[in-house]
């Protein structure tokens, strides 16, 4: 089992913002690629991270489940409308994934 993270800094005053269309995101978009509630869950910037920080992590069986869940992403029109929607609250360049192995 696999934990995989992707970051995005949310731009001052806007991390409720970016909170929501994650959320909104994980319904509509992130559940017809497979990531159900039972395997995401958003975290945020508290104790020594940025508080801007907002985190989507989903929990995956291995790197192929995840590479099929982004080229089937690739395909949905509604995830490229929703990445041009966010654009404004976000810091341009911070988004990155890291994936993580349970043992």
């Amino acid at each position: 089992m696999m934990i995989a993270r992707w970051y995005i800094d949310a731009r001052f005053g806007h991390k409720q913002t970016v909170i929501d269309s994650l959320q909104q995101w994980m319904k509509e978009i992130g559940s017809q690629i497979g990531w159900t509630e039972d395997k995401v869950r958003i975290l945020t910037g508290s104790v020594g991270a940025l508080e801007s920080a907002v985190i989507g992590e989903v929990t995956i069986s291995g790197l192929d489940e995840l590479h099929d869940a982004w080229e089937k992403l690739a395909t949905i029109e509604a995830h490229k409308q929703w990445s041009k929607d966010l654009e404004p609250y976000v810091v341009s360049g911070s988004q990155y994934w890291r994936v993580y192995r349970v043992v």
